[in-house]
């Protein structure tokens, strides 16, 4: 990331000093799907993220550029005016500042310029980081950096659901503020609480392959979390303790399967099957064993394609061509339908893994994949240069 180019951007644009941030974008080993259903996830945050030049102005308007869409004029917007701004990337900005503001914090005007590294559409949630990037911006500038992380992360939650139109659980914006070098974190969605587990496997490496399938989660994102909500209706009605399906047994589930539609049956079926994996691979971490990690991957994936269809030809494809390679682990990343496969791949075979996946997509759908390995970085930061 060109931090000094970034501020001689903001410098150029608006005559004046700023403060520098970043939020990063985030993996997820295991447990897709599961955080709105009050489960546990797998996160870790990556090296990749937005990067933001920001400073107050005085104002109660904010002007915002994004460095990132040539030729596109700054977003502009008041604080003291509820209608969303027009650009779709300006509502995640303009949402931040609504939801400080709901929970009685002051937010001022500001200039400010983004940049990101992360890759749009690629199932690492740039989003969230959009999102973090500002709470944990305003925050400082604004708020006396009273607000705590755990509420930076529902600030950036709460803008996804209620400014721009994703009706998301919390894992992605919670990576991206308690993210730490090195480590993957557990985290339990329901009580936020998590414990961090060292990532360094030795011997392996985690490698993303872009499908350059590019997802805009919404209806389909939406849809699915209805069904698991139509599962949850239908169980709570013999089972009244059951308010998630975290709550949920497999047993639980069967008793009401000519109660729900089978798309509803099965997608909450690979909820509750992701729900034990998630456990299953953090005693196999304990344990160093990564094989048995690798195998709960490709069992996320094609329950994620085959139960909750949220994979595409595309990502299967690559899935399938890992498993061939000799791939330890392999799945499709982030809320689906196209995007990232994340893969756990020995180091002794990457080049080879590489080669073929190249040749073989290439062959298949006539488009070039990309590669990006995976570094387990630090969460939402002030840059000091």
């Amino acid at each position: 990331m060109d931090y000094a180019h970034l501020t001689d951007l903001f410098e150029r644009q608006f005559g004046r000093q700023c403060r520098l941030f970043f939020s990063p974008g985030r993996i997820n080993l295991i447990g897709e799907h599961t955080d709105y259903n009050d489960g546990f996830v797998f996160p870790g945050a990556v090296d990749k993220g937005i990067a933001l030049a920001i400073a107050p102005n005085g104002t109660r308007t904010v002007n915002v550029l994004s460095a990132d869409l040539e030729g596109m004029p700054a977003c502009s917007f008041s604080l003291d005016d509820s209608r969303r701004p027009d650009q779709r990337w300006a509502c995640y900005v303009f949402g931040t500042c609504m939801e400080i503001a709901v929970r009685g914090f002051e937010c001022h005007g500001f200039d400010a310029v983004f940049t990101g590294d992360v890759p749009l559409g690629a199932g690492m949630s740039s989003s969230a980081a959009i999102d973090c990037v500002f709470a944990f911006a305003l925050n400082e500038l604004f708020c006396g950096s009273r607000i705590d992380r755990f509420e930076l992360a529902r600030i950036g939650q709460a803008t996804e659901n209620n400014w721009c139109g994703l009706n998301c659980g919390i894992m992605d914006q919670f990576a991206s503020v308690f993210g730490k070098k090195g480590q993957l974190m557990r985290l339990d969605c329901r009580s936020l609480e998590y414990e961090y587990f060292p990532f360094s496997p030795k011997g392996y490496s985690l490698v993303l392959v872009d499908s350059r399938v590019k997802h805009m989660l919404g209806g389909e994102y939406n849809e699915r979390r209805q069904s698991c909500e139509n599962a949850v209706a239908a169980i709570a009605e013999r089972h009244p303790q059951v308010k998630a399906l975290r709550d949920a047994t497999h047993d639980m589930l069967d008793e009401v399967r000519n109660a729900i539609s089978e798309t509803d049956y099965q997608r909450a079926l690979y909820i509750l099957d992701e729900k034990d994996r998630v456990l299953e691979v953090c005693d196999s971490l304990e344990k160093g064993d990564y094989e048995n990690v690798g195998r709960c991957m490709y069992r996320t994936h094609w329950g994620m394609s085959r139960q909750f269809g949220a994979s595409c030809p595309e990502t299967d494809f690559l899935v399938e061509t890992a498993s061939a390679c000799g791939v330890s682990g392999s799945r499709i990343m982030g809320g689906g339908f196209g995007g990232c496969t994340i893969n756990l791949v020995k180091d002794s075979i990457m080049d080879d893994f590489k080669r073929e996946v190249t040749r073989a997509y290439r062959e298949r759908f006539t488009i070039e994949p990309k590669f990006y390995s995976v570094t387990i970085g630090d969460g939402s930061h002030e840059i000091i240069l």
